[in-house]
C-alpha cells in the first residue's frame, strides 16, 4: 500500500479563508441579491458552491447594480471600486490583505518618481489591479520580456502575490544592469512561499505527486511546474474525481500538496481516495 503525504504547508491561506467568511456572512444577511466581481478567488468548485448558495458572479460593477458586490481577493482597480460605490446599496471588500499590500507599493513607488513594472502575468486580475494604481505602469512576466522592455531611467519593481521568488529574482537582474536606478518591493505573499517551499521538499521525496487546484489558480499552477521539476509524476487536478489509477502504479509514496485557494475539504476528499486506490 502507498504512502500517502500531505505537504506541510498547502491549501487556503489566510486571505482566502477570509473571504469566504466575508462572502458567507454577507449572503446570510443581505435583503437583495448578492454577487461577487469576478470570481471571488480561482477554485471553480468553490466558486460553484457558492453560485448554489445565492452568491452570483458579476462580469461587471453594473451587472450588481443594486445589490450587495463583494470585491474579489485578487483586488479591484480603483475605478471599479468607485463605481460599486455608486451603484451598489452595500460594497464588502474581500481584497487579500496582501494584495493591498501591492496596492500601497505601487502608488508609493509612483509619488517618489519611479516607473512601475508588476512582475507577473499579464491579464491576471491581480496584475491588472496593481496596474490601475499608477499611470504609465506595466507588466513583465519574465527576463525575456525585461531585457526587450523600454523603461525609463527609475524603475520601481514590485511582484505579484503569487509568483516565485526566483523569477522575481530574474527579472530584477535583467532590469538591474546598471544604467538605471531601480527599487524593489518584494510582495511575494509569505503564504505563497511557504507552500511553495513545502511543496518543493516533498515532491523530492517521493514517486508520484498531487496539486489540488483551480487551473485557472496563478498560485496553483506554480506549485505544478515547482513539483514537476523535482519529480516527474506530477498531476494538476482540481477534485478528487480526476484521479486515475494508472498514475501510481508502482508508487510507495504520494504526495499532496494544494493551490492557496484549494480548501481543506478538496485535500481530505483527495486523500481519501488516494488511500482508497492504494
Amino acid at each position: 500500500m502507498a504512502q500517502v503525504i500531505v505537504a506541510d504547508k498547502a491549501g487556503a491561506c489566510f486571505g482566502v479563508e477570509r473571504a469566504i467568511e466575508l462572502v458567507r456572512a454577507a449572503a446570510a444577511h443581505a435583503e437583495g441579491d448578492v454577487f461577487t466581481l469576478g470570481p471571488l478567488i480561482h477554485n471553480p468548485r468553490v466558486v460553484d458552491e457558492l453560485e448554489h448558495a445565492g452568491v452570483h458572479v458579476a462580469s461587471s460593477v453594473d451587472e450588481a447594480a443594486g445589490g450587495t458586490l463583494i470585491l474579489r481577493t485578487h483586488g479591484v482597480k480603483p475605478s471599479e471600486q468607485a463605481r460599486a460605490e455608486e451603484v451598489c446599496s452595500e460594497v464588502v471588500d474581500a481584497t487579500c490583505p496582501f494584495v493591498k499590500k501591492v496596492h500601497r507599493a505601487v502608488e508609493r513607488l509612483t509619488r517618489d518618481g519611479f516607473e512601475v513594472v508588476v512582475v507577473g502575468e499579464k491579464g491576471h486580475p491581480e496584475v491588472d489591479a496593481a496596474l490601475a494604481h499608477a499611470d504609465g505602469s506595466q507588466a513583465i512576466a519574465d527576463a525575456d520580456e525585461a531585457r526587450s522592455a523600454e523603461l525609463g531611467s527609475r524603475v520601481g519593481i514590485v511582484v505579484q502575490t503569487t509568483q516565485t521568488a526566483s523569477n522575481l529574482a530574474d527579472v530584477v537582474s535583467a532590469i538591474d544592469d546598471g544604467s538605471r536606478e531601480v527599487e524593489v518591493v518584494n510582495t511575494i505573499c509569505e503564504a505563497t512561499s511557504q507552500r511553495q517551499g513545502s511543496a518543493a521538499e516533498l515532491a523530492s521525496h517521493v514517486d508520484a505527486m498531487v496539486v489540488i487546484g483551480g487551473r485557472n489558480s496563478a498560485n496553483t499552477t506554480h506549485l505544478a511546474e515547482i513539483c514537476s521539476g523535482r519529480c516527474s509524476r506530477t498531476y494538476h487536478i482540481e477534485d478528487a474525481d480526476e484521479l486515475d489509477p494508472s498514475w501510481f502504479e508502482g508508487a510507495e509514496t504520494i504526495g499532496i500538496t494544494a493551490g492557496a485557494s484549494t480548501p481543506a475539504s478538496q485535500i481530505d476528499a483527495v486523500r481519501t481516495a488516494l488511500e482508497s486506490l492504494s
